[in-house]
């Protein structure tokens, strides 16, 4: 309580330093920072996080305590942490479907964060390993067996730390592609309960797309087919586009 109060008196303060430097007149000055103050620590609803947190402990059947947190969460960007709040809630609320969109949206962030850890890794293990000779010697020399072993020209450090960038390479790639089958999941959730809705076939014959799903794709972008009649259509030509170029993939 001391700590908020003197937050509060520094934000005093520093608000009436700015008045007197003629900073920031009008109703963005002290009143901002008095409210700042006083809402320091509390999601964009009122409730802070962690009394949200304790909500959903005591009472893990309580949906809009879930909904709430997931809100709560998505603000602070935290995705992680949202996923499994609004996992909790479409577990409490199967039939919300803007919530299971928002849930695979969340999922779909998290699979770009992934592969942009991803990308990094390639490039990092890149720059760790030795260069190849433009003009090797013969592989049967020392030296041209020596280049064929690209560890043998490494110091230890420069080992250790390429099979630490190959890791958290095989990391990065075994997460993206967890968290975009769970994309698909999560849209395939929102067909089935909106499945009149081409937007929603759409999102998940991507989805399904992007998780080298196939079957699942070609049926998701048929689907947008027959319900939007207008060959004009710019999600009609998107679907027909990708049906196209997935035709030959599911023969083989």
């Amino acid at each position: 309580m001391h700590a908020k109060w003197a937050f509060v008196l520094l934000a005093l303060v520093f608000g009436l330093g700015f008045v007197f430097l003629g900073i920031g007149s009008g109703s963005n000055g002290i009143t901002d920072a008095l409210q700042n103050a006083f809402n320091f620590g509390k999601s964009s609803g009122g409730a802070s996080i962690s009394s949200l947190e304790h909500k959903t402990q005591k009472n893990p059947l309580d949906a809009k305590a879930w909904r709430d947190l997931a809100t709560a969460y998505e603000t602070k960007q935290r995705t992680n942490d949202a996923i499994i709040a609004l996992s909790q809630y479409t577990g409490l609320r199967p039939k919300d479907g803007d919530a299971l969109a928002e849930l695979a949206t969340q999922y779909n962030q998290q699979a770009s964060r992934y592969a942009t850890d991803y990308q990094n890794s390639l490039q990092a293990a890149a720059v760790l390993t030795p260069p190849r000779a433009a003009f090797p010697p013969a592989a049967t020399s020392p030296l041209g067996k020596a280049l064929a072993d690209p560890k043998a020209l490494q110091d230890p450090i420069s080992a250790t730390l390429q099979e630490q960038a190959q890791a958290t390479q095989q990391t990065a790639l075994s997460n993206y592609q967890t968290a975009i089958k769970n994309a698909e999941g999560a849209y395939q959730k929102l067909a089935k309960l909106t499945p009149k809705d081409p937007n929603a076939q759409f999102q998940l014959g991507q989805a399904a797309d992007s998780a080298g799903d196939t079957k699942v794709a070609l049926a998701a972008y048929k689907a947008v087919v027959k319900l939007v009649p207008l060959k004009t259509d710019p999600l009609r030509t998107d679907a027909e586009a990708r049906i196209k170029a997935l035709v030959p993939t599911a023969k083989k």
